[in-house]
């Protein structure tokens, strides 16, 4: 009998020492996920909203995870072109990147707005029903009439106007690289972005930007 409860006192050190190791590990990684989204917060805003400056940076907030972590990876991977972001992203390991993408999914903080008031209306017609002369289609077909996206689609809703000018006027620079070799989701959007007119663009912008 002594024998036996020895056995059983080991194994219940032994369980104790493991459940401890666990929680410091889980504990561990809370934290670092808390900290990176503190790093986040430098550029895109405290609730991820974005950054309405010089130099915008895009909102975060809301935003679909599988499509964050797809961009994530892009930037790694080269597919998508930003010296900055490569070397935020290609430290992060994949439970990393999915702790990321849900903490900021949940958030919905209100659009900044911003964009010309009069090109809303121009805006909203493009995202509805697009520009069939242009080959350009109805950015809800694929966005959905909220804006919100889902999966690798991104949601568009709140973007900062002057953030979504920019990734459209330099989609092909910056977006969908790596070839056939490395293809990305985002190449589907080179074409539309190509057929679209400064105006255009611009007018979508101001609308998406309002949506919440």
């Amino acid at each position: 009998m002594k024998a036996v409860r020895s056995h059983r006192a080991a194994h219940a050190a032994i369980a104790a020492i493991l459940v401890c190791a666990v929680g410091d590990a889980a504990a561990r990684d809370r934290g670092a996920v808390a900290a990176k989204i503190e790093y986040c917060k430098t550029c895109h805003g405290i609730a991820a909203q974005g950054y309405l400056g010089y130099y915008a940076m895009p909102r975060l907030a809301g935003q679909q995870e599988a499509y964050l972590e797809n961009q994530l990876r892009a930037f790694t991977e080269r597919r998508r072109t930003n010296p900055v972001m490569f070397n935020v992203a290609h430290a992060l390991s994949p439970s990393m990147l999915a702790s990321l993408a849900g903490h900021f999914r949940h958030l919905n903080p209100p659009p900044f707005g911003g964009g010309p008031r009069n090109l809303v209306a121009r805006g909203k017609t493009i995202y509805e029903e697009g520009i069939p002369d242009s080959n350009v289609p109805a950015c809800s077909a694929c966005h959905g009439p909220d804006g919100k996206g889902r999966d690798e689609i991104p949601r568009l809703a709140g973007q900062l106007y002057p953030y979504t000018v920019k990734a459209l006027r330099n989609w092909g620079q910056e977006r969908g690289q790596g070839g056939s070799a490395s293809p990305d989701v985002s190449a589907v959007m080179a074409p539309t972005a190509h057929n679209m007119t400064p105006a255009e663009i611009s007018a979508v912008a101001a609308y998406v930007g309002t949506l919440r």
